[in-house]
């Protein structure tokens, strides 16, 4: 273990998020008597443009919030849905087995614009213009890139050069990757958010917010994204195919409010996750399935015991997200069941001594599983034949190298508003730059499957199964942490392994039990890669687990033994946490140093 970071702490606030301009901006509102939403908002437009291979404002994003009078928790989901021309059978008459996780067709209604807004509206204080001006200032005025963004750039650009001019006139100045730190600026997004000021006009806050809000999916926007999306473009299939989004797509869809799903994480705690159109219950089941498991973490390390029981409870757990989780407008989704006593108990008696391979559902409520061929197929996605600029989420490679995934924000404050947000989509390198708008479409459509009859199978008005999971915790019933990470799949597995560490791990120099936010990120970290991937070309390799070293060597030997096919991705490599919590009367942050971005504040 490196020496042991400790939280920040002050008296009227938090925030933690994955790139310090962020961090700063919205420690900037508290500090002149801003919410945390407003707070939260400012920080996630920052984002969109400090952080462009991660997220942008044509992507999405769920939110799991409290207010300062209702501690109940509660989700906004701002997650687009599939368009109206949407089929299965036209997808794949464009000569698709997945949906490709480039280009055009692959795009959902961009959520992230009326998701911000509608946070902003019902439950922040500013206007529109004061949280989205340090925003339009670094688009305008320029930012400096961090080291992962010329990377990703690099890794794309002569397919921009080839077959998406656009992103190369956005992304290639004078025809070169620029370099690390070099300032770079986004005049056509500045122009797209001044006019969409420009339209927020009206006799009050709410209708001004309003007002931009209709610009965006009843004006201007949506008008160009219909007419761009028109146009063929290279995607990873290496052909060209058009997009399927229109305006009327864009205009009859909004973000909106449902209950949190809850389950006891043990010791008085309880976890707050969005619902099954997200794979959040999958952190839900780990956490209720290891709660009959005798768990080790001395000073926030687990053993190998530990570490074998957390990766057979995830690949049980996901693979009930394969064959059960999806938009509920496909059928009801048995969440009820997934997370009951009985269930769990039936589930967790699979957990043997050795790492299973099998990819093994559920039947809650007596109902019978199904998962579709491709994902039943171990190490479908190898030789896909996918080319161009990506497979998709940049997410971290089997190896734990992190080439980036998508952001992530966390805001308290002194009236104990909390919440936590995971934006993402509309990654630089995932879809072409719309000229006129400055940023490009999200995919996550590829999550979708092109088979008939699945929880996630691709159908018209439809959400995708995202992998965006922010979470909030409760201890004794009261509102303590918000937190959560970038990582795809990885999200609900890095997410536990922080939690296992907060709720179990005990620092000898502190007293049981008494491990705070920053030395639970800090932990070793794991996570399994032994079922489907969301992502294309959505492989997946039975009895991979993928640890950190510092878990130590007898431990990963022990693992080695127990049958995991195991991959040391180094010391610190694994995950991007983000944290803000409460204690005591103070405000706690706390993030993620495996990145070298993030940053935390306390005030």
């Amino acid at each position: 273990m490196a020496p042991r970071g400790f939280d920040r702490i002050g008296p009227r606030g938090a925030v933690s998020s994955t790139h310090h301009l962020g961090t700063a901006a919205a420690a900037g509102v508290l500090a002149r008597g801003g919410n945390a939403f407003d707070a939260a908002v400012t920080c996630g437009f920052v984002l969109q443009v400090v952080e462009p291979h991660l997220c942008g404002p044509g992507g999405e994003l769920p939110a799991v919030f409290v207010t300062a009078s209702d501690p109940v928790p509660q989700v906004l989901c701002a997650q687009g849905v599939a368009p109206a021309a949407a089929t299965i059978e036209r997808v794949r008459g464009a000569g698709c087995e997945i949906v490709p996780g480039t280009g055009l067709l692959p795009a959902t209604v961009p959520g992230a614009w009326d998701g911000w807004l509608s946070l902003l509206r019902d439950h922040g204080t500013w206007e529109l213009a004061d949280v989205l001006e340090p925003a339009l200032g670094y688009a305008a005025g320029g930012f400096p890139l961090v080291p992962r963004i010329p990377g990703a750039i690099g890794t794309v650009a002569e397919h921009f050069r080839t077959h998406w001019p656009s992103s190369a006139a956005t992304w290639l100045p004078g025809g070169r990757v620029p370099g690390p730190g070099e300032v770079v600026r986004l005049p056509a997004l500045a122009a797209t958010w001044r006019r969409l000021l420009d339209a927020a006009r009206g006799p009050g806050r709410e209708a001004r917010i309003d007002a931009a809000r209709d610009a965006w999916y009843r004006g201007f926007v949506a008008e160009e994204i219909e007419r761009f999306a028109r146009t063929p473009v290279r995607d990873e299939t290496g052909r060209d195919h058009t997009g399927l989004l229109t305006a009327d797509d864009l205009a009859g869809w909004s973000s909106h409010y449902e209950d949190a799903v809850l389950a006891d994480a043990g010791r008085g705690w309880t976890v707050a996750k969005c619902g099954p159109w997200s794979q959040g219950p999958a952190l839900l089941q780990q956490l209720r399935l290891l709660s009959g498991v005798d768990l080790e973490l001395p000073g926030g390390v687990a053993t190998a015991d530990t570490v074998h029981a957390a990766a057979e409870a995830a690949k049980l757990a996901f693979a009930d997200r394969e064959a059960w989780y999806g938009d509920a407008a496909g059928g009801v989704v048995p969440v009820a069941e997934l997370l009951s006593d009985a269930y769990t108990t039936e589930r967790r008696a699979l957990i043997g001594s050795t790492s299973d391979g099998g990819l093994r559902p559920g039947s809650p409520g007596g109902r019978e599983p199904r998962i579709g061929v491709y994902a039943a197929t171990p190490g479908a996605g190898r030789g896909a034949g996918t080319e161009g600029p990506g497979t998709g989420e940049p997410t971290v490679s089997p190896h734990g190298v992190a080439r980036g995934d998508t952001v992530h924000v966390d805001v308290l404050d002194a009236a104990g508003n909390m919440i936590s947000v995971t934006p993402s989509g509309g990654w630089l390198q995932s879809s072409p730059t719309i000229p006129e708008l400055g940023f490009c479409l999200g995919t996550r459509g590829q999550m979708f499957w092109l088979e008939d009859g699945l929880p996630s199978s691709l159908a018209p008005g439809r959400r995708p199964r995202t992998t965006l999971s922010p979470s909030l915790a409760l201890r004794d019933g009261e509102p303590r942490v918000a937190f959560g990470t970038p990582g795809g799949d990885q999200q609900d597995q890095w997410q536990l392994c922080f939690l296992l560490s907060l709720i179990h791990g005990d620092d000898p120099a502190g007293g049981a039990h008494a491990l705070d936010l920053q030395a639970a990120i800090d932990a070793p970290t794991w996570h399994s890669t032994a079922f489907p991937a969301s992502f294309a070309p959505r492989g997946w390799e039975p009895h991979g687990l993928v640890v950190e070293s510092r878990l130590g060597a007898d431990t990963l030997a022990d693992l080695r033994r127990r049958g995991h096919a195991v991959d040391d991705s180094g010391a610190w490599a694994l995950g991007r946490m983000c944290a803000v919590g409460t204690s005591a009367g103070a405000r706690h942050a706390a993030v993620d140093p495996r990145s070298g971005v993030g940053a935390a504040i306390a005030l």
